[in-house]
């Protein structure tokens, strides 16, 4: 069953049942109330009729019968019995008589009063003592309210239970339908997105939960055309980056087979096609590293790390690799607790990812100084890389982590645009976070956050 004829059930259930609960309610206590009240009447009527027949009081018996008369009409069927209690009498032939059970009587004598009901015939009797003795009076009618006035009330109720049930199902439709006509809407404009139009989005009309699920969705659409837009980009600039060096060692070699030459043109064909091979090996290795780092399900071999013993590693190695790498360390941010300087994490990675940042700062500052802070926070480590560089283009920081992507004026610098992608993936794997804010002409600031281990002794 589809859920909207499910919803449409419920709902026709649920608003039947309530109202032949509330109609079945309302019958019940109105029956009881009618009752009570008939009895009541009878009990009335049987003082008056007791006071005006068993007194033997002229002008009493005057009075009761003028105000019987007057204030209540008599009921349909009435009729009135005396019986006098002595010593000798058999209450079940005198019950017998009326066609009441024995302990009627037997009650009204107990409990001074008493009713009981035959159908239609509404029976109640008192006990009052007359001038000569005891008696029971017994006043019955027929309770016309009830076998009329509540048989019409039962059958409005069960007219109005049938149409509203009817009434029911149509608004339990409409409703349904109303709420699911905006999914479906949904449902219907998805269908139309593929991956030749994830430029398209869902309309949000409404602040409620279809909204909120509209809202969502395009943000899932967003994250699908950038992860498209970023394979289709790798692809293309990874095609590039590998057919160049390939096709310079193809035609390097063609070449060199042509025809014979001398060993010197033979020593400068394979140094060409040995630069382009190293340089083919790196590209390669990169992206298996980027590949790999960026795999969820790899398991690191994590060890302790004191972040300031990595961080001077990181600059010594790299003022050896390249003497004019001028690196600074700014330690007026080091906690008074070293303790709060350890993290958890694979140092190999960690230093190869601070490496590729603090590595083009240097570069892309022309080998100016640049400057490298450590400093904590209550949970964290944060590693802040600063240099007075080139900087990279406002419109063109949101593409830094893309692979093999290269700032407009970075043309003149030698690189392959996947040092930062890979810094970003093993910062990601270590749960940090990697912020980049730069100004063009200015510099360019790097800040690492890692999740801190507070180590005691």
């Amino acid at each position: 069953m589809k859920k909207q004829n499910e919803i449409a059930l419920v709902f026709f259930v649920v608003a039947v049942t309530t109202m032949v609960l509330l109609s079945a309610g309302v019958y019940f206590f109105i029956i009881r109330y009618s009752f009570s009240d008939f009895y009541k009447r009878l009990e009335i009527r049987g003082f008056l009729t007791a006071r005006a027949n068993l007194d033997h009081e002229e002008a009493s018996a005057s009075l009761m019968k003028e105000v019987r008369d007057m204030h209540l009409e008599r009921l349909p069927e009435e009729k009135e019995y005396f019986i006098r209690i002595t010593e000798n009498v058999n209450l079940e032939a005198e019950a017998s008589k009326i066609d009441l059970p024995g302990t009627f009587l037997e009650d009204v004598l107990r409990s001074g009063s008493a009713s009981y009901q035959d159908r239609d015939i509404f029976y109640h009797g008192i006990k009052y003592d007359g001038r000569e003795g005891p008696y029971v009076v017994i006043i019955s009618a027929y309770n016309y309210y009830n076998s009329h006035h509540l048989n019409y009330l039962r059958n409005i109720f069960l007219i109005g239970v049938a149409i509203a049930s009817i009434l029911s199902v149509g608004i339990a439709l409409w409703l349904s339908g109303q709420v699911f006509q905006p999914v479906k809407e949904i449902a219907d404009r998805v269908e139309e997105i593929s991956t030749q139009s994830l430029h398209l989005r869902l309309e949000q009309n409404s602040k409620d939960e279809i909204g909120a699920l509209e809202k969502t969705f395009n943000r899932m659409l967003d994250r699908l055309e950038t992860s498209f837009a970023t394979q289709n980009n790798f692809i293309s600039n990874a095609s590039h980056e590998l057919s160049t060096p390939l096709t310079t060692i193809i035609g390097e070699a063609e070449v060199s087979l042509a025809k014979e030459r001398a060993v010197n043109e033979y020593k400068e064909s394979l140094r060409s096609i040995l630069n382009q091979a190293e340089r083919l090996d790196k590209i390669t290795k990169s992206l298996l590293f980027l590949a790999q780092t960026g795999f969820k399900g790899k398991t690191l071999e994590s060890e302790t790390i004191r972040v300031d013993e990595l961080v001077w590693d990181v600059k010594s190695t790299l003022e050896k690799i390249n003497s004019r790498n001028k690196i600074q360390l700014n330690l007026s941010l080091l906690p008074e607790n070293p303790d709060k300087l350890y993290m958890s994490g694979n140092e190999q990675l960690l230093h190869l990812a601070i490496s590729n940042i603090v590595n083009n700062a240097c570069k892309y500052s022309d080998y100016q100084p640049v400057s490298i802070s450590i400093g904590t926070s209550e949970q964290n480590i944060v590693i802040v890389v600063k240099d007075t560089g080139i900087g990279i283009p406002q419109d063109e920081l949101k593409y830094i982590y893309d692979p093999f992507f290269r700032a407009s004026n970075t043309k003149k610098y030698e690189g392959y645009g996947i040092g930062l992608p890979l810094s970003a993936n093993i910062v990601r794997l270590h749960y940090g976070e990697i912020k980049v804010s730069s100004r063009v002409g200015e510099g360019t600031t790097v800040q690492l956050t890692f999740p801190g281990i507070l180590r005691t002794f």
